[in-house]
Order: C-alpha cells, then sequence, then structure tokens
C-alpha cells in the first residue's frame, strides 16, 4: 500500500534562488537518467522501485502455499530475499549523500516532501517483514 504513494509523492522540495521544485522517486530517477546519471539513476531505479516489491512478493510467495516448489527453490528464494535485504538501504544512504553535496548554505533550501515518510514506512515495514519471517517454516512439512 505504501510502494505507490512513495513513488509518486513529492519526495524532495528544493528552494533554489527563488524557486522551488518538487521531486517524486519516480521523477527523480528519470530526470537522473535522462541527464546522463547513468550510475546513481540506475541505483535508484533497483533499489528503490524494483527490488523492494520483489523482496515483497517473494517473502508473500514463501509465506503462502509452497507446495509448487522443491526445498532447493524455496531455499534459493530465502537466500535471494537476504541478500536483498543487505542492500536495501543503499538508496537510503545515497539519498543521504545526496542531500548532504546538495546542502549549500543559503543557496539551496531542502525541505521533506510527504512521499519521504511513506518512502521511510516502506522501507522499515520492509525490514521488519524480513526480520519476523521464519525460515524454518519453509522446510516444516505440516504446511
Amino acid at each position: 500500500m505504501l510502494f505507490l504513494p512513495a513513488v509518486s509523492l513529492p519526495l524532495l522540495q528544493l528552494d533554489r534562488l527563488g524557486h522551488h521544485h518538487e521531486d517524486s522517486l519516480w521523477s527523480g530517477m528519470v530526470a537522473l537518467l535522462s541527464e546522463g546519471y547513468w550510475l546513481v539513476g540506475g541505483v535508484v531505479l533497483l533499489f528503490s522501485l524494483i527490488l523492494p516489491p520483489v523482496k515483497l512478493l517473494t517473502l508473500y510467495i514463501l509465506c503462502g502455499s509452497v507446495e509448487g516448489f522443491s526445498h532447493r527453490a524455496r531455499a534459493r528464494m530465502y537466500r535471494a530475499v537476504e541478500a536483498l535485504g543487505r542492500w536495501g538501504m543503499l538508496d537510503v544512504m545515497l539519498v543521504a549523500v545526496l542531500v548532504a553535496f546538495v546542502k549549500l548554505g543559503n543557496l539551496v533550501s531542502i525541505h521533506a516532501g510527504p512521499g519521504l515518510l511513506a518512502f521511510a514506512l516502506m522501507v522499515l515495514l520492509s525490514l521488519l517483514a524480513g526480520l519476523l519471517f521464519n525460515p524454518h517454516a519453509l522446510w516444516d512439512e505440516e504446511q
């Protein structure tokens, strides 16, 4: 439920030399890619827009009926979720570094937008879902 507001609502509000500009996660990623910042735009695309829903969908599949998956497939899916969890905070660190570089005293002021709360809650709930997931239930034959 939080993914669409986190992606579409303004994440940051910039006031630069009297001009006000708001960017959502999606529009910021599109702007980065269109201006040639392929690495930063790719990191935002991968770690903020693609991997969070993939991680939650995988956890949802693992929590549900696992009859169609072998033990090996379930183990691979769980290991993939664990690996994604390690990289899940890379986009948050990237935003923090970007804000630190852009912060230029009185020339630029940056304010959090409503999308930041949705994004932060989405990240926290995703981390919580990963922490509360019981991997031992994957191999429990009584499901």
